[in-house]
């Protein structure tokens, strides 16, 4: 591997890292590298080998590392490009499946349904694994299947789009999932929205193992409002980067493992009351669901099962899902409860850090064992929260229903056990998890306001878990609930509980385990997390960059941080209860902290917030606990007995422990505020059920012997029960009161006698039983009101005479219950009345005010009422009312409020204590004359005894008539910890009654005054909507149970109060310094009224006060800006306030010093002067250019409001026909605030003036952010905005010099290029075009987006913006009313009036009579891109429609049918006047033949915008001048005037050319032609070279270019989703300058038709198919070929019969016709779908030959052997021998790309080729080779076919080549030659036996034959030796002279048959030259006889 390196180091450290799960690495070890070899020869390989390896200890470890080093700089770095072809790292895989967030902060998410579109486009597909297959692609998108057409072959092209619209809450959308196995959040979030061209990795699902089967590329978009589809410029089809990145498939594992789930037991698992339930446990986990067994009968299951999942890593799940089921019924739907397991939480892959701690890799998912919490029933609202939000189908219910206990275990190697294992039940035996221990929960209920009207009375509940939940009579009572209380009005429009000085208690004890040492760690990292974020909320909240205190918050930010991060967090290493989760995360959160504290340190004053928002989103990753087995408390809001509103407070939050306050819940004994929620679905919309104030204990009963939950106060506990008479026959008792007891609760349904209280263990009674009257339930509802509309209902019923009578109930409510007779109504105390009963005529009655109506039984009330009387109506009723007003006294009403619960006295014993009324009514004390009922309060105090050791509340659990101390020891004696916590409790089934219990209060003797200051500034950014001003806004201040309200305003955008509200006098009980460390809330809640005066509330804003308890230490604090929160806690705008409260001391009361110090002013408190923003006298001008789009204006003008300060322009008399202002410049000055904090926005408004000096305000503007507009007006390169001249000075020397006439030969010059060539050049595709010389001489700039998008054209605004204007009173519907065109400059103005005035910065401008402006104008369309589809086949059938102003341009008939992806090529001229006629729009319809046409979408052009803009936009500008040619210069002027102009604009001094030396002097620099261009371009029609050097410098003037725009398409019916692109740009040519050049020739190309000839000649090593009787496979071959996309046309060739060596001769041709677009290099075919389609489909594909071989078969389907494909635009050259011919020609992309890639050519360049090329099968999941065959192509142009006809196969006319027959071989028969070529070769082994017999026999038996042959020639060798052995043997035996002789004598006679006699004298010789003569002419001889 090569490890790049962009900086020189002497070291080299390398982390060997081993894949492991969950997208984890796991750290091997370490090594270093000495670079000093490497660095003295950067050319040479660095090889180590076998380098050990070192751990974190830095010791040896027994892996080594072989490795090569080689330097690589940048240049190399970007040749190699990605390495990582064959899928994704680890990481980034990890990353992507979004295990772990990243660390750049995604935006929040809004709460509000939006419109969302998905769009999916399949390219191609590549490598397809089968064996002719015909594949098709079936994409599912939110649970909508669509799929595109049939194609056949391994590498089909679909290229086809599909879209799904969503209207969805953004979190819900992005839970939708694609089919593809990629979730819409991670294509959100991708860049751009898009994965753009990206190469898919397919499998088979049923098959993971087999790894890739192919690839598929796509492109997915993801778009919500506003948001740009990426415009892609590429083709379709062409050729790729060469860095591909392949997204590996969902179902090939990456890594495979197993999740091993260790299903123990569970607890608790109730459904409804008193019934058994048979639990089953169902896990689910990518759409996976095992199941456990089930258990009957039993709400503690024993399961002791394993269930294991086989995944992949990283998971494409985020989480694993718990259900329990009921299967008392048989389908088992009855759902107990749910858990999720976020598996972010249970494991990581080490992204979380950076840095020096990116050495950790991160763990694989484990879990416990620990208990898993569930829950179920009604769920929380839909809520955002810190930019995250829960997927619906994962939020769990509110319900605690038990909890399961179990392990989870990831194992990564192979694993063999089954899917359901059972385990041995001592599994479940752990000592650890069997050590229960008693918790103690104190609640203490401070206040409860901010209520809605609650008529009954209500209660809180507490809850942990099952303990405190009263409807559960399974477990122990407890002290959970408070006592009924009323609710009653606070003066405004909310309610609250008048507890006042005495605060209920709740106490609740429960049996957990011992999780102590997790929730130190936890609450420890709150901590950390809850001071960074407070100090963030104090940073954002400085919008002023030069604040002082600014830099002063950001070092404490930073000082607070390092201090809490080197905080160690308690270690899990040593903890004998921790699970190995818990030391994992232990280990991660520890190096995280160490990484911010050292990130901290290093921190620099830049970009703080973002810098602090990563670190906040980063500690927030690591902060959830999954072992978090402790419930949440539930606190309840009850009334009727229902759960109506629920606050969830995290158990560990009010946790204690006794290592410290660190350690401890942030809210543990302080004081915290919550609000109420109503569950899904439940209450009013932007209601709020309750505000609570509680304080809060947690903990160990054995840590609660010191608890004191506040520093003040008392606290007490009582037994209560209500004693209740009835009066009957005029005497009070028992009789009459039916079912009621005699004894019971406030309620009246149980019974409670006194008898059944007992004193519980550790109390006494202190006192006997004494009547004590609940003042707080006889409190008037209406105390607080300064006035009540009484009403009274007078109904009457029709007789059997038809008269009216009165009713069985005369008097009754609105609901028909009975009430007092109006005359009998009295007057309460301390009310009068004004006007007597009056009957009420304001509502649909008759004049007498009687409404009608049928009775309906059994209620008898009619359901609907009639103000017209009619014949058939049974019953009326008439409404009377009267208004009670309040008295004037000195008290306030919360003094009275106060007097009347504290009354008390001998008077009381006089009564008895006795109130009177009935259950379900208001309670009084004195007698009434109808008093039926009576009932008194009887309470008993009870003590606590001496220290226990444990706080006394929490020995009040349990029934006060029950024995405890019996209890206690059933506990000890209990072998089950969970029958000890809930079976023991158990009463009997019929025993349902509840036991009476205490209630438990905090008291306090007197009260706390305090004063509450809010400054209220200004409020912002309140429209996210259209809506521009916000109508009759106030603020509404609450304070516990306070409010007051700041003057309303009028129509405003940022309205502005400046008041200052102050409460008086209000009271807290709890000790002041609890009230400085948690102080309430102070809610700020925005309002608005309507013309009508109906309120509607905006959002809030609550935060704590500042409290001052001593006055000496105060000091006005700056005001801060504060989030406004909608519903479904969504931010939306933002209001500047702050808030101090000062507690009322005596020193204060004599003084008054902070009343003092706030001014007055107009009956109002304004802000004091100490806070009020600094004013500095600052200048504003104006341009005010005209209005636009005014429909409704007939003589408007402008009104500019900034504060105080307002400015009128004249009216625009003619505003018809010049919607310019007549003085287009104004004036003013104002005082603005110098900090841009407080800065006021510009109101623009325009007043319509009409008859008699009436104006109407017909639109308005608002301008928030004004710091664009600043200037320096003293700048010197300041340049003033100038329209654009419109005049022609010299208009015949114009004409003289450019324009020219065109000759003849001109017209006829044929070029080589045209303008598409252009457009190719700029998008990169060069394939497309022909090579030319002087393309960068002629192209033009593609621009993604629109003109007005690119950034250096400031939107071309340059010269004035336009403000959208709005209705004064908006509607939803069309609140954009017209446009005002205009620009300002602001500046500082010296307030000394004898200082120096700045220059003004509008000061000249032109006449009026220049606009209106005629103009032609000219628009290119090009194409369009990704069109939304309008048909159900998915396509459209887009034409072009141009509006302006009246006129309207296109033709419906002239349609692109059925397409997505049109190309236009339209030229639209038109003439306009700008700017009456300003606004283009394009339109794009889908042709409908039958129904209207549908519009796709609108793309609006301001033509105003750019004939005005000093950068040109009025006409691209070219970069070459051409006065002929496919390039001419289409400007109306010359290069020259258009410099000489654009100088003048700027002020500069007019350019002098110099024609002699080819210069120019330009803005004080000499320019030179030869600069620019060294050479002269032989161009044709290229223009003077003045013309071309002012060219030049345009050039260099940041000028709009030659160009096409992308602009995006809009519909009306998803307002803000992207409708598809469309490709075009506009001309302008103002007709006072002179007629404009050529018309620009963008026609689309057409294909040219082409006919491709292919000759199969012959093929070689095919693969034989069939076995013969003689056991030899032969094959019967023949090839089959067609053109893709043109399978209609498929040709074969004849059949060669019985080949038995894979050889086969044809000599046949194929020919195919098809249209090709040489430009895109594709084919383009035009047919229609089905018979009834009105328009032909165009389809483009790739040219692409494809031929198969194929084996015949008689009976059975032919067998096929293998394919060829061929891109005729790219193929690889053939082999010239069959030999050379191997599968590695066909690879696209080897491994060695630049070295091993076969060389590709295009046939339409080459024209004709011939060789061999090899074919392929599928063959176990990879390529191989099955066959050769040898082919001719040629491709013929469509006039050269003519010329050069052929026939197909072998017919006439058989020419180019002629082919004849194969050849038959030479020993066939004459007679056969005249008949089928293929006859002979079944005759082959009569022809060729000997061939025939070698190629049988040698394939069967050659090792046969060559062992024979060996054993034949070793034998015949053996039989020589012994033949000869006698001979050689007897040759030893004599002397070998004279055995020599007679040989030599023979050889002589042979010789010479005629020698004498002497010769054997001569042989006897014994001279030794003769001896030599005779030996060699023996050898002589001998060579003789060999040749």
């Amino acid at each position: 591997m090569y490890l790049p390196i962009t900086a020189l180091f002497f070291s080299l450290s390398v982390d060997s890292i081993a894949m492991g799960g969950g997208g984890g690495n796991t750290f091997i070890g370490l090594a270093t590298i000495p670079l000093k070899p490497l660095v003295k020869q950067p050319s040479e390989v660095l090889f180590v080998k076998d380098l050990t390896l070192l751990n974190h200890s830095m010791t040896s470890t027994d892996c080594t590392v072989t490795l090569q080093v080689a330097l690589m700089t940048k240049k190399d770095i970007e040749k190699t490009g990605d390495e990582d072809l064959l899928g994704l790292t680890m990481r980034e895989a990890a990353r992507q499946k979004l295990l772990v967030p990243s660390s750049p902060e995604q935006r929040a998410l809004s709460s509000k349904p939006q419109h969302f579109q998905v769009r999916v486009k399949v390219f191609e597909a590549r490598q397809l694994m089968g064996n002719n297959i015909q594949p098709v692609v079936k994409v599912t998108i939110g649970g909508q299947e669509q799929h595109t057409r049939l194609k056949m072959g391994n590498n089909p092209f679909f290229n086809e789009t599909f879209f799904q619209n969503f209207h969805e809450v953004p979190a819900k959308f992005f839970d939708e999932v694609i089919s593809i196995q990629t979730d819409i959040g991670y294509i959100y979030h991708s860049p751009g929205h898009t994965l753009l061209r990206k190469w898919l990795g397919l499998c088979n699902p049923h098959k993971p193992g087999s790894g890739v089967t192919g690839y598929l590329k796509v492109t997915i978009c993801a778009l919500g409002v506003g948001d740009q589809a990426l415009v892609d410029q590429k083709l379709p089809y062409g050729a790729d980067d060469t860095s591909i990145r392949i997204f590996k498939s969902a179902a090939a594992p990456i890594h495979a493992a197993y999740l091993q789930f260790f299903i123990y037991c569970a607890e608790d698992l109730l459904l409804k009351k008193n019934l058994s339930v048979n639990p089953m446990l169902e896990v689910e986990l990518i759409g996976e669901k095992l199941k456990t067994n089930v258990q009957t009968k039993t709400e503690n299951p024993i399961w002791n099962q394993i269930l294991t999942f086989q995944i992949q890593l990283p998971c494409l799940s985020s989480y694993i899902r718990f259900r329990v089921l009921d299967c008392s019924a048989k389908n088992c739907q009855d759902e107990i409860g749910t858990a999720s397991l976020y598996l972010n939480q249970i494991s990581s892959t080490g992204e979380e850090l950076e840095g020096k701690q990116r050495m950790f890799s991160g763990f694989l998912p484990c879990f416990g064992p620990s208990f898993l919490t569930l829950h179920g029933g009604k769920k929380a609202p839909f809520r955002i929260q810190d930019g995250t939000c829960i997927p619906d189908s994962v939020r769990d219910g509110l319900a605690y229903r038990g909890r399961v206990f179990l392990e989870l275990i990831t194992q990564v190697k192979s694993h063999q056990d089954s899917r359901m294992k059972d385990l041995s039940q001592e599994v479940t035996r752990i000592e650890k998890h069997q050590n229960r221990q008693k918790y103690g929960l104190c609640v203490v209920f401070l206040s409860c306001t901010m209520m809605p009207n609650f008529k009954d009375l209500i209660q809180f509940e507490v809850s942990i878990g099952h303990y405190g939940n009263k409807t559960d009579l399974g477990y122990k009572p407890l002290v959970s609930t408070t006592q009924y209380s009323p609710v009653i009005h606070d003066g405004d429009i909310y309610h609250y509980v008048p507890w006042y000085n005495t605060k209920p208690v709740v106490a609740v004890t429960s049996n957990w385990e011992d999780v102590s040492f997790r929730m130190n760690c936890l609450n420890l990292l709150h901590f950390t997390r809850d001071r960074l974020k407070a100090n963030l909320d104090t940073l954002k909240s400085m919008r002023n960059p030069r604040d002082p205190a600014l830099l002063h918050q950001w070092q404490k930010l930073l000082r607070e941080l390092v201090e809490d991060c080197k905080r160690p967090l308690p270690c899990m290493t040593d903890q004998p209860k921790a699970t190995d989760l818990d030391r994992k995360r232990w280990h991660l959160r520890s190096l995280l902290l160490v990484e911010l504290a050292q990130k901290a340190k290093e921190a620099k004053p830049r970009d703080m917030v973002a810098t602090v928002e990563g670190w906040l989103h980063r500690l927030n990753a690591v902060l959830p606990e999954p072992q978090m087995s402790l419930p949440d408390v539930m606190i309840w809001l009850m009334a009727k007995e229902e759960r109506v509103a629920y606050a969830r407070v995290p158990a560990h939050t009010i946790l204690f422990s006794p290592a410290g306050p660190l350690h401890s819940g942030r809210f543990c004994g302080k004081i915290q505020s919550l609000l109420l929620q109503y569950p899904e679905g439940e209450g009013q919309p932007d209601t709020l059920p309750a505000h609570l104030r509680v304080c809060m204990w947690l903990g160990n009963v054995t840590d609660s012997k010191e608890l004191q939950l506040l520093r003040k106060g008392t606290m007490v506990v009582y037994a209560e029960t209500y004693e209740n008479q009835a009066k009957y026959k005029d005497q009070w008792g028992q009789q009459g009161l039916y079912r009621c007891p005699n004894f019971s609760d406030v309620t009246g349904q149980k019974s409670v006698p006194k008898t059944d209280f007992k004193v519980p263990v550790g109390w006494h009674w202190q006192d006997s039983w004494r009547v004590e009257p609940q003042r707080r339930l006889l409190l008037d509802t209406d105390i607080n009101k300064s006035q009540v509309l009484e009403e009274v209902y007078e109904n009457q019923v029709r007789n059997a005479a038809g008269a009216w009578v009165p009713a069985a109930t005369p008097n009754t409510d609105v609901n028909g219950e009975p009430v007092e007779a109006r005359e009998n109504v009295k007057c309460p105390q301390g009310w009068h009345f004004k006007k007597n009963w009056i009957a009420e005529l304001n509502h649909a009655v008759d004049s007498e005010g009687w409404e009608y109506g049928v009775g309906i039984p059994p209620s008898g009330l009619p359901h609907v009422w009639s103000s017209v009387e009619k014949t058939y109506h049974s019953c009326r009723r008439r409404r009377w009312v009267r208004v009670r007003f309040r008295n004037h006294t000195e008290l306030s009403k919360e003094q009275e409020t106060l007097s009347f619960l504290q009354l008390q006295g001998p008077d009381l014993a006089k009564e008895e204590g006795w109130e009177y009324g009935t259950f379900g009514s208001k309670f009084h004390l004195d007698p009434q004359p109808q008093s039926r009922f009576r009932r008194r309060c009887w309470h008993r105090r009870l003590a606590p005894n001496k220290d226990k050791g444990v706080a006394p509340i929490f020995l009040l659990e349990g029934s006060l008539a029950m024995d405890l101390k019996q209890q206690t020891k059933k506990e000890e004696d209990s072998k089950s910890w969970r029958r000890s916590i809930g079976e023991s409790w158990k009463r009997a089934p019929e025993d349902t009654r509840p036991p009476p219990m205490p209630f438990i209060y905090y008291t306090f003797d007197k009260p706390h005054y305090y004063q509450l200051f809010c400054y209220i500034y200004q409020a912002r950014d309140l429209t996210s909507s259209q809506s521009p001003a916000f109508q009759g806004p106030f603020i509404r201040v609450v304070f516990l149970n306070h409010s007051q309200r700041t003057q309303m305003l009028g129509s405003s955008a940022a309205p502005t109060w400046a008041q200052t509200l102050i409460f008086q006098h209000l009271l807290l009980y709890e000790n002041p310094e609890d009230t400085r460390a948690s102080p309430p809330l102070v809610v700020l809640e925005l309002w608005q009224q309507d013309s009508w005066g109906k309120e509607s509330l905006w959002g809030r804003s609550m935060w704590p006060p500042l409290v001052w308890l001593d006055l000496q230490d105060r000091s006005l604090r700056p005001m801060r800006w504060h989030p406004l929160v909608r519903e479904l806690g969504e931010e939306e705008g933002e209001i500047l306030a702050s808030c101090e409260l000062i507690l009322e001391t005596e020193k204060l009361r004599e003084k008054h010093m902070p009343i003092l110090s706030v001014p007055w002013k107009n009956g109002i408190c304004t802000l004091p002067k100490s806070i009020q923003p600094t004013l500095r006298k600052t200048a504003i001008e104006v341009l005010a250019w005209g209005l636009r789009n005014m429909k409704v204006a007939s003589s408007p003008q402008l009104l500019v409001e900034c504060g105080e300060e307002t400015l009128r322009t004249e009216p625009i008399r003619d505003f018809q026909t010049n919607p310019n202002f007549p003085e287009p410049t104004l004036f003013f000055t104002v005082f603005m605030p110098t900090e841009e904090a407080y800065a006021l926005p510009l109101v623009l408004k325009v007043e319509d003036n009409w008859y008699f000096g009436r104006r109407t305000v017909v639109g308005q503007a608002r301008v928030d952010f004004l710091q664009p507009y600043f200037c320096d007006p003293w700048a010197q390169h300041y340049v003033v905005p100038r329209p654009p001249g419109m005049a022609l000075p010299f208009l015949g020397y114009f004409y003289e010099k450019f324009w020219y006439k065109s000759t003849k030969t001109e017209e006829e010059y044929e070029h080589e290029v045209d303008w598409w060539s252009k457009l190719f050049w700029a998008t990169g595709d060069e394939h497309k075009s022909l090579k030319y010389k002087y393309r960068d001489y002629h192209t033009i700039k593609v621009y993604d987006c629109e003109l007005e998008a690119v950034p250096a054209f400031q939107g071309l605004q340059d010269f004035c913006q336009t403000f959208k204007l709005y209705q004064e009173q908006p509607r939803l519907d069309s609140p954009v009313v017209g446009e005002f065109k205009g620009l300002f400059r602001i500046y500082p103005f010296p307030e000394n009036p004898d200082a120096a005035k700045p220059p003004r910065q509008f000061s000249v401008w032109p006449d009026r009579e220049d606009f209106p402006q005629s103009c032609l104008v000219r628009v290119y369309v090009v194409r369009a891109i990704n069109l939304q589809p309008q048909d159900y086949n998915g396509l459209c059938d887009p034409y072009v429609v141009l509006k302006l102003g009246q006129m309207t341009l296109g033709n419906r008939d002239v349609y692109q049918p059925n397409t997505v992806d049109p190309v236009f090529g339209m030229l639209f001229e038109l003439t306009c006047n700008i700017p009456l006629e300003k606004d283009l729009e394009v339109q794009l319809y889908d042709f409908d033949l039958l129904s209207p046409d549908d519009k796709i979408g609108t793309t609006v052009i301001d033509l105003e915008n750019r004939l005005l803009s000093g950068f040109g936009a009025r006409c691209g500008l070219s970069k070459s001048y051409c006065q002929s040619g496919p390039f001419k210069w289409r400007d109306q002027m010359p290069p020259s005037y258009l410099l000489d102009r654009y100088a003048k604009r700027k002020g500069l001094p007019p350019p002098v050319f110099n024609a002699d030396e080819d210069s120019v002097f330009y803005n004080g620099r000499t320019f030179r032609l030869k600069s620019f261009e060294p050479k002269t371009p032989n161009i044709h029609g290229l223009g003077s070279k003045k013309e071309r050097l002012a060219l030049y410098i345009l050039n260099t003037q940041r000028l709009v270019p030659e160009h096409v725009e992308t602009r995006t398409l809009y519909s009306d019916s998803q307002p803000g989703i992207d409708q598809g692109k469309v490709q075009m740009w506009v001309d302008i040519f103002p007709t006072k300058l002179g007629p404009p050049g050529p018309p620009v020739n963008i026609s689309p190309r057409k294909p040219k038709r082409y006919e491709l000839r292919c000759v199969i000649w012959k093929t070689a090593n095919v693969d034989l198919m069939r076995d013969t009787l003689s056991k030899e496979k032969t094959s019967d071959i023949y090839i089959k070929g067609w053109l893709y996309g043109l399978e209609k046309d498929v040709q074969k060739t004849d059949i060669h019969y019985h080949s038995v060596t894979g050889e086969a001769y044809f000599n046949w041709r194929f020919i195919f016709t098809m249209d090709y677009l040489a430009a895109e290099r594709v084919c383009v075919q035009s047919q229609k779908d089905y018979i009834w389609s009105l328009d032909p489909t165009s389809m483009k594909f790739p040219a692409r030959l494809i031929i198969q071989v194929w084996d015949n078969d008689v009976f059975s389907p032919d067998d096929f052997i293998g394919v060829l494909e061929l891109d005729l635009s790219d193929m690889p050259l053939p082999a010239r021998h069959a030999k050379q011919c191997t599968i590695k020609m066909m690879e696209a992309d080897p491994k060695w790309r630049h070295f091993l890639r076969h060389k590709h050519f295009s046939l339409f360049t080459k024209r004709t080729v011939t060789g061999w090329w090899p074919c392929q099968a599928s063959d176990g999941g990879k390529w191989r080779l099955s066959g050769k065959v040898k082919m001719t192509l040629e491709i013929l142009s469509e006039k050269e076919a003519s010329i050069k006809p052929a026939g197909r196969g072998q017919s006439e006319p058989n020419q180019y080549p002629t082919l004849q027959p194969p050849p038959p071989p030479a020993l066939i028969m004459p007679s056969l030659l005249h008949t089928d070529s293929r006859i002979y070769t079944s005759l082959m082994w009569l022809r060729s036996p000997i061939r025939y017999f070698c190629h049988v026999f040698w394939k069967r038996y050659r090792f046969q034959i060559i062992l024979l042959s060996a054993i034949a020639t070793i034998g015949l060798m053996l039989f020589n030796f012994i033949y000869s052995a006698p001979h050689y043997l007897a040759m030893t035996w004599v002397k070998p002279e004279l055995r020599l002789n007679p040989p030599i004598s023979i050889v002589n006679l042979i010789t010479s048959l005629n020698t004498s006699n002497d010769s054997s004298t001569i042989l006897t010789t014994q001279d030794p030259n003769l001896k030599s003569t005779t030996h060699q002419q023996l050898n002589s001889s001998r060579s003789t006889r060999i040749i």
